[in-house]
């Protein structure tokens, strides 16, 4: 009799349990966008009917989401890296400096959230990132740099988080800029500012956060790369923040424009969504309550959704329409003629039009401060210039960043090793009859999902130098490949002599390592070496174009063949023989 009363209480309890209703649940989709670098308009400017990723596509994404979800249970952030990489960007950074800026007002009509500051925000200079600040905050959205300190007082230059109050709860929103930006940009532009590393800052100012404000979630946007977790890199903490924090949900990380997302907990997520709009990040972060609605549990999940470029929304397109044709017209102004077609990807085979052209300019611009010697990389991976009338659109293929031309001092000795240093990354070690002679290999690239040859290194940091007669001997030990013959007008090249060489900003501040553990400068020395500074190297070549020679030309290059020099791979019929092979395999 006890049995069967003890099961019929069980099934009593069971019957019951079923006709309980489930816990209830509130549900937050946090949208990201990261490294979008002006990618803000889906046409190109001079042929306008090929379509491209842009915000106006990521934003037919964002307004489904919205849609589906319900607005107040949307968050969409941007990770960093906005201000920069465009004409659009260009144009309302440097032409336009009185009205509010487009990506404000893009930022104001898509409804972000928070804003994270990236390198090459801060690259953009005070007056462009201080107004943008300014009229992102004035619109309700916050501009994050917590780690980005004012050097007279160590408080946060830049807000450094914000609390969201949606359905009740409280999120907090902390964003950080990358902690490597003194590396790479001069003083001048971050002037009154320090850069703290995110280990252990992040931790500390959520453990803060948490005491201070009692947020319900906690969301880390972080403008830098995913990295791979050895605390090596200081550009890329990402990882070293997931294997470590405590108290945060999700993770949202920039930067290196690699697609990543890491869930190997219910309780916390990696997300990093690429670069240029391809994908929209995406993370989901759901409350499980109590009766009262305080929460019981948390759950996170995430994944990347790819945005289409042929899905750019038709009322964001018409409503910036007249700021896409100010930007047109810009872009499209005639600045000078081409002879020949130019290809920046001839300058991993040698000396080309494009970079003999880049020397060239930079070389004359710095002849005052007494440079003898230039370097500089292909800074466009793969464009194509068609002869005819050169635009000002052209110019960013030439040259697409807003770095100044600086002039260093240097020994010989540490020339030499530079360019030593420099083309080890360049081409392999003793490659063998079959094997590449560039540095590449063949995988699946994390960026585009395809499998392909590509580079592994840099080739934004494969340095060429001007000004001098050299070989680089493909058969040597890696350390001995530099072969100096002299300088370009036919002087002898000496070690110990000092010589005044042009280079970027980027690299003159140590970007790419090339001087630091190349040359072997100390990093710390590197700022007492500098001879001048001059204009943005995009300015120099329009301006000469515009005042000295309009003509971009090989004809133009022979001409001050006592300036430039030359240099080759040697053995030359070999090593021509193998570049071809490998020129086919990476842009087949």
């Amino acid at each position: 009799m006890m049995k069967r009363f003890l099961s019929l209480a069980a099934l009593a309890f069971l019957l019951l349990s079923a006709c309980s209703p489930a816990p209830k649940t509130v549900t937050f989709e946090v949208l990201l966008t990261n490294d979008v670098h002006g990618r803000w308009f889906d046409a190109d400017y001079v042929n306008g009917g090929v379509k491209k990723n842009s915000l106006l596509a990521v934003n037919t994404c964002v307004d489904s989401v919205r849609a589906a979800a319900g607005k107040e249970h949307v968050l969409l952030i941007d990770a960093g890296d906005c201000l920069q990489g465009d004409n659009a960007a260009y144009y309302f950074n440097y032409v336009d400096t009185t009205s509010v800026h487009l990506f404000t007002r893009l930022a104001t009509y898509m409804g972000y959230d928070a804003v994270v500051v990236g390198n090459h925000d801060i690259e953009t200079g005070h007056p462009v990132y201080d107004r943008v600040r300014r009229e992102l905050e004035e619109s309700g959205i916050p501009f994050l740099a917590g780690n980005a300190v004012r050097e007279s007082t160590r408080k946060p230059y830049f807000t450094p988080y914000k609390i969201i109050e949606r359905e009740g709860y409280r999120i907090a929103v902390l964003g950080y800029t990358n902690a490597n930006i003194k590396g790479w940009l001069d003083e001048r532009i971050w002037k009154g500012m320090d850069f703290e590393s995110l280990v252990p800052l992040v931790q500390k100012d959520v453990d803060r956060i948490h005491k201070t404000e009692k947020p319900d979630i906690v969301i880390v946007a972080v403008h830098s790369g995913t990295g791979d977790g050895d605390a090596s890199m200081a550009e890329s903490q990402g990882l070293d923040l997931y294997n470590s924090l405590t108290g945060v949900d999700l993770l949202l990380c920039s930067h290196d424009h690699r697609p990543a997302v890491i869930q190997d907990r219910k309780d916390f997520c990696l997300i990093n969504s690429g670069s240029h709009a391809r994908n929209l990040g995406h993370g989901t972060i759901t409350l499980t309550l109590n009766d009262d609605g305080s929460i019981r549990s948390k759950s996170v999940s995430a994944e990347l959704i790819p945005i289409h470029a042929d899905k750019a929304d038709p009322i964001m397109r018409e409503t910036f329409q007249q700021d896409f044709e100010t930007v047109k017209a810009f872009s499209l102004r005639e600045v000078g003629e081409l002879t020949e077609e130019l290809r920046t990807r001839d300058a991993y085979t040698g000396p080309c039009l494009y970079t003999s052209y880049i020397h060239l300019v930079t070389l004359l611009a710095a002849k005052d401060a007494g440079a003898e010697i230039s370097f500089a990389a292909p800074l466009t991976f793969n464009g194509t210039i068609q002869p005819g009338a050169l635009v000002y659109n052209d110019l960013f293929t030439i040259y697409p960043f807003e770095n100044q031309l600086f002039v260093l001092r240097m020994s010989g000795k540490e020339i030499k090793n530079y360019l030593e240093y420099d083309y080890d990354q360049w081409i392999q070690r003793s490659p063998g009859e079959q094997d590449p002679l560039l540095r590449i290999e063949q995988k699946e690239d994390s960026r585009t999902g395809s499998n392909r040859w590509s580079f592994v290194n840099r080739s934004y940091n494969f340095d060429s130098a001007a000004g001098l007669r050299y070989t680089v001997n493909t058969k040597a030990s890696a350390g001995s490949r530099i072969k100096i013959i002299g300088l370009a007008g036919g002087k002898p090249f000496l070690p110990n002599k000092t010589y005044r060489v042009a280079m970027t900003s980027y690299r003159a501040n140590g970007g790419g390592d090339l001087l630091v553990k190349g040359a072997g400068i100390p990093a710390e020395e590197l700022e007492s070496r500098v001879e001048a500074r001059l204009p943005e190297i995009r300015e120099l070549i329009y301006q000469f174009l515009t005042n000295v020679q309009s003509e971009i030309s090989p004809e133009v290059i022979d001409e001050y063949e006592d300036l430039l020099g030359h240099w080759a791979f040697i053995p030359e019929a070999e090593a021509a023989k193998k570049l071809d092979r490998d020129m086919e395999r990476l842009f087949n």
